[in-house]
C-alpha cells in the first residue's frame, strides 16, 4: 500500500529551520506598533467623562483593545505580505512548546521575582510598581469586570505582545540576516524600552531574558508565549485580589 499523502502545509510546519521567507519587513512590526499607541491615546479621550475621570469599563477597554488592535494588524501582515501568522510567526500548536515554555517560564519567574525585590529594595514601591498597576490602583471593580482584567493581563497581553515583538520584529531582523542572537537582543532591548516606563527599564529589561531567551532556544513563538504569561500570572493575580479589595492597594 502507498503511503499516505502529506499536505503541504504539514510539509511546512514539520520542516526543520527557519520559515519561509516572507514579504514582510519593518513596516509590519511599526505599523502594528503605531496602531498600539494611537489607539491607545484615542481610547483614553473617548472613555473619558466630562469630569476628565475614566470609569471602570473605560479603564478595561483602554487596557485591552490597544494590543488586541496591534496584533491583529501584525497578524493581518503576514496574511497579505508573507505566509501568514503559523509559519511566518511560528506559532503553530505543539504541546512541547507550551511544555517548554512552562519550564522557561517558571525558571524567568524566580529571576523575576529576584530581580523586583532588589528593584524595589533600591527605588522604594512606587517607582517599582507597572503603568497598569498604577492604572488600576485603587479602583473598584465589579467581580465579573475585575476577572475580565486578570485573563487580560494574564493570558491575552502576553499573547499580543509575543505577536508584536518576538514575533514581527524577531522576523523583521531575520529578515535582514542579522541572525537570531541579534533578534534576540534587539527584542529585548525593545521590549523593555516601548512600554514607555524609564524608572522601571531596568527591571524590564531582565523580565524580558528568559521571554527571549524561549524564542531564542526552541525558535517558536508559542513557547515564548507560555512563558509570558507564566511571568505574567502573580502579577496579574495580584491586580485582581486588589481590585476585589482582598489585598491592599
Amino acid at each position: 500500500m502507498s503511503a499516505t499523502p502529506v499536505s503541504r502545509l504539514d510539509r511546512i510546519l514539520e520542516e526543520p529551520g527557519p520559515p519561509r521567507t516572507h514579504r514582510w519587513r519593518w513596516g509590519a512590526f511599526l505599523l502594528s506598533f503605531a496602531v498600539f499607541l494611537f489607539a491607545s491615546q484615542a481610547i483614553v479621550v473617548l472613555v473619558q467623562g466630562p469630569d476628565g475621570k475614566t470609569g471602570s469599563v473605560g479603564l478595561f477597554l483602554a487596557l485591552s483593545v490597544p494590543p488586541l488592535l496591534a496584533a491583529a494588524v501584525g497578524v493581518v501582515a503576514t496574511i497579505v505580505r508573507g505566509n501568514g501568522p503559523w509559519v511566518d510567526l511560528r506559532l503553530e500548536w505543539r504541546w512541547r512548546d507550551v511544555t517548554s515554555g512552562l519550564a522557561f517560564g517558571i525558571a524567568g519567574l524566580g529571576l523575576t521575582l529576584m530581580a523586583a525585590r532588589v528593584w524595589t529594595y533600591f527605588v522604594g514601591d512606587k517607582n517599582a510598581t507597572s503603568a497598569v498597576g498604577s492604572l488600576l490602583d485603587g479602583i473598584q471593580m465589579s467581580p465579573a469586570l475585575a476577572v475580565l482584567v486578570f485573563l487580560q493581563v494574564w493570558l491575552i497581553s502576553p499573547i499580543c505582545e509575543e505577536i508584536i515583538y518576538r514575533g514581527l520584529l524577531w522576523g523583521a531582523i531575520e529578515r535582514e540576516n542579522w541572525g537570531r542572537f541579534t533578534a534576540f537582543v534587539l527584542t529585548t532591548v525593545v521590549f523593555a524600552c516601548s512600554h514607555l516606563e524609564p524608572s522601571r527599564t531596568p527591571l524590564l529589561l531582565i523580565i524580558s531574558l528568559p521571554l527571549g531567551l524561549s524564542r531564542l532556544i526552541t525558535d517558536r513563538l508559542l513557547t515564548s508565549i507560555v512563558t509570558h504569561q507564566v511571568n505574567n500570572f502573580l502579577p496579574a493575580l495580584g491586580l485582581l485580589l486588589g481590585i476585589l479589595g482582598v489585598l491592599p492597594p
